[in-house]
């Protein structure tokens, strides 16, 4: 060990004086060799050419592991990088007068654990490649004390014949071990400049675990003088130190998030790309003459030909949605580019007093944002931050008489502007007695949540707009939305982007609060929590999920038929037959949502079956009616006695089929009346399908005439009046049949062909009503 600490943990100098006082002993070492015996002269070339081969290819191994980088230049730019954005950190956690909020404190703590992270496998990488070089070094250092691969006076004449191999293999032999010892010095430092900056790491964390602690646990006590105790001076050295420490820490923060969270922005872009596409194309579709004619003039209030500006709304509005762990910096950030994209928006709807409290919203918190970068114990300051607060309460009325207006219902305006005067209150009162940091959360807080709910609310509209403009261009084109209810789309889609918006400013709330990770731990810690009902384990997690799943499917089982052009049936005269193959799909959406919720419940397949098995009991005594229809419904997918569209009698019932679901069916009947009958019945009872291969029908009527009346000249009457109608069938002559005879009367029946079961009626009364007229001129006399 301490001639392997004389090659390679000394400077250079120290490592050639090493080299030569090893070889310089070579000979010594040599000469006290027991000389060699005569029977062992013919084994010496032979051993000398395996050591000579073998130390060649130790040297090639070393040689190639040598030109190994062990990515020294990535480590270094990383080590580098790392420390850039640790200083800040440091120096905003050890400046005097900083008070750090509790979600800054937390941006730090991820900054440092990503930070730890790369340290940590930067030191294993750098552990092994020294490990590596350690073992090559330990090569060379056999290769030469092997005296066997030196050449002596003394040797026998057979190893002096290999003198010229054995001095270039020593060369070779000093530079694999020049180079081995300058990378291994090399990794040394590299690995030991690893370390000191972990060891600074890990005392960066101790000391925000500390803080956040103890922020924890004093989040409401007294950090400052209370306002009438306040120091009425500035120390501008103070303030432009913790100002650049902030703006140092803040800026760390920031991009880390935005290195590390690019891939949920890419999603975020893309989505506002899709909404631009979507809604200019449909302009563009709008501009054809054909379609020009039917929609008129397209006046909306917030989209236009080319939504540029509402795209910037939907973008800005959206992140808290695919960036939920968003610092509050960044989404202060947003939310100013939405204030900005809203005043320009805003500028011809809003008039007179309103834009004029608008215009001084925005200068407010533009002002606040200013005042709470600078804002310490300083009693002009804290001053500063009472005036805006008591400013922002007077808009807050203001406002609040304004949006009862905007399509956003009352109930939900109401909670949020009370919110907002409830935190500009308190924000006050805490900035009297001291509490500046939470006066400053809460101030932001209150004036964010404001803005952010015009912002959805003008959101709420954009997409409204959008969606009529769809509307429009789809009942034109015969669409997706012709086949649906135009009044309850529009209801169904407001609804879901309210909850959408209240999501969004639920979580803006929280992260401005700087309690959204606190949050999302504790309902991650209820949905995950395991739980056990009788030997079943079972997470909320897995259990919401499955109904999820359940609601999932079912919601689409039910409008699958949309997308494959499904109409609502209607009884007219028209013979419209639609296949029945949407029945299938439904199925195998509600099997295959039922397995995917099974599997996500968690719940072993084993007692899924004993649960089965238990079922099955309930099933054989009360549900066999239920099991008995939906197998029925399965049957009559695949058997198809009847499909949609067709005239079917069951019993007492007649009507067109409407709809065939798994469990029952529905008909309409002519008299408007939709009718609900469990294929149960439809598969056991004896059903008529009057359509099933065509939709002629015979169809008769009776009546009776004079006994004295000419027979003949009936018949050629009844058949002449029948080849006029249309909806009669040509090629099929009608029959004129004797039914009954009486003392004064003669009872005909007659049997015609008509072209569609629906005009049955109609083409009765059309007849009857000629054969009055015929008979009177005839003078044949109806009984």
């Amino acid at each position: 060990m301490k001639l392997l600490h004389l090659f390679f943990l000394k400077p250079q100098k120290s490592y050639w004086l090493g080299l030569l006082l090893l070889l310089s002993t070579l000979p010594v070492l040599a000469q006290d060799q027991v000389p060699i015996l005569a029977d062992s002269v013919h084994a010496i070339p032979d051993t000398l050419l395996f050591k000579i081969q073998k130390a060649q290819a130790a040297i090639t191994e070393i040689n190639a592991a040598n030109k190994k980088e062990y990515g020294v230049n990535r480590i270094q730019e990383g080590i580098e990088q790392a420390e850039t954005t640790i200083n800040p950190i440091k120096a905003d956690l050890t400046t005097s007068g900083s008070t750090l909020h509790a979600k800054d404190l937390q941006s730090y703590s991820l900054i440092l654990k990503d930070a730890q992270t790369k340290l940590t496998a930067w030191q294993n990488s750098l552990s092994k490649a020294s490990n590596d070089l350690q073992k090559r070094a330990n090569q060379v250092i056999g290769l030469s004390k092997d005296s066997l691969l030196n050449v002596t006076e003394t040797d026998v004449a057979e190893k002096q014949l290999y003198t010229a191999q054995l001095t270039e293999l020593k060369i070779r032999l000093q530079r694999s071990g020049e180079r081995t010892t300058a990378k291994l010095d090399t990794i040394s430092r590299l690995l030991a400049n690893v370390s000191a900056l972990s060891l600074t790491v890990t005392d960066l964390q101790n000391q925000v675990q500390e803080q956040l602690r103890t922020s924890g646990e004093n989040v409401y006590s007294k950090e400052s003088p209370y306002l009438w105790e306040a120091p009425n001076r500035v120390d501008r050295t103070n303030v432009e130190r913790i100002v650049s420490s902030s703006y140092q820490g803040q800026k760390k923060i920031l991009s880390y998030f935005l290195n590390s969270a690019w891939d949920n922005r890419v999603l975020l872009l893309l989505t506002a790309a899709a909404f631009f596409i979507w809604v200019y194309s449909n302009f563009k579709k709008a501009r054809k003459l054909e379609l020009r004619q039917k929609l008129g003039d397209l006046k909306f209030q917030h989209i236009t030909p080319v939504p540029i500006l509402a795209t910037f709304i939907v973008l800005f509005n959206l992140p808290p949605l695919f960036e939920p762990d968003s610092p509050s910096l960044y989404i202060e950030l947003t939310q100013f580019f939405l204030l900005v994209c809203l005043t320009i928006s805003l500028r011809s709807i809003v008039k007179g007093e309103d834009r004029k409290h608008w215009l001084m919203l925005v200068g407010l918190y533009m002002t606040l944002i200013i005042v709470n970068t600078l804002l310490n114990d300083s009693l002009y300051l804290r001053l500063g931050l009472l005036a805006l607060n008591g400013t922002f309460l007077y808009l807050g009325m203001l406002i609040y008489r304004k949006l009862k207006q905007t399509p956003v219902k009352e109930r939900l305006i109401k909670p949020v502007v009370i919110l907002y005067l409830v935190l500009n209150v308190l924000a006050i009162l805490l900035n009297i007695f001291g509490r500046v940091s939470l006066a400053k959360v809460y101030s932001m807080t209150a004036v964010i949540g404001l803005i952010q709910m015009v912002g959805l609310d003008v959101f709420i509209q954009i997409l409204s707009d959008a969606l009529e403009l769809q509307i429009k261009l789809s009942a034109c084109s015969e669409g997706i939305f012709s086949r649906v209810s135009i009044p309850r789309s529009r209801a169904a889609f407001r609804r879901a982007m309210t909850v959408v918006a209240i999501i969004l400013w639920v979580l803006v709330f929280f992260i401005n609060l700087g309690v959204a990770g606190g949050v999302f731990a504790l309902l991650q810690q209820i949905l995950t929590k395991t739980r056990t009902f009788g030997s079943v384990t079972f997470t909320l997690g897995n259990i919401l999920l499955f109904g999820v799943i359940v609601y999932v499917a079912n919601l689409l089982q039910k409008h699958i038929g949309v997308l494959f052009g499904e109409s609502s049936v209607t009884f007219d005269n028209k013979t419209e037959r639609k296949s029945s193959k949407l029945v299938l799909i439904r199925l195998v959406i509600l099997i295959l949502g039922v397995l995917m919720a099974i599997t996500a419940s968690g719940i072993p397949m084993d007692r899924l079956t004993v649960v089965l098995g238990a079922l099955s009991v309930g099933i054989g005594l009360g549900m066999q009616n239920i099991v008995n229809n939906f197998v029925s419904g399965i049957i009559l997918i695949f058997e198809k006695p009847f499909q949609i569209g067709d005239y079917v009698e069951l019993a007492d019932k007649k009507g067109k089929v409407q709809d065939i679901g798994i469990r029952s069916s529905k008909m309409l009947t002519p008299q408007g009346s939709v009718v609900v009958i469990p294929n149960g019945d439809l598969l056991s009872g004896r059903l008529v399908n009057w359509t099933l291969s065509n939709s002629y029908l015979k169809t008769e009527l009776t009546f009776k005439v004079n006994a004295d009346a000419d027979l003949d000249k009936v018949t050629k009457i009844v058949e002449t009046e029948i080849g006029k109608l249309n909806d009669s069938l040509k090629n099929i002559p009608p029959e004129v049949l004797v039914n009954a005879i009486a003392a004064d009367s003669i009872e005909l029946k007659i049997l015609a062909w008509v072209t569609n079961i629906y005009v049955e009626a109609n083409f009765k009364s059309q007849l009857l009503t000629r054969l009055m007229v015929r008979f009177k001129e005839a003078e044949i006399k109806v009984m």
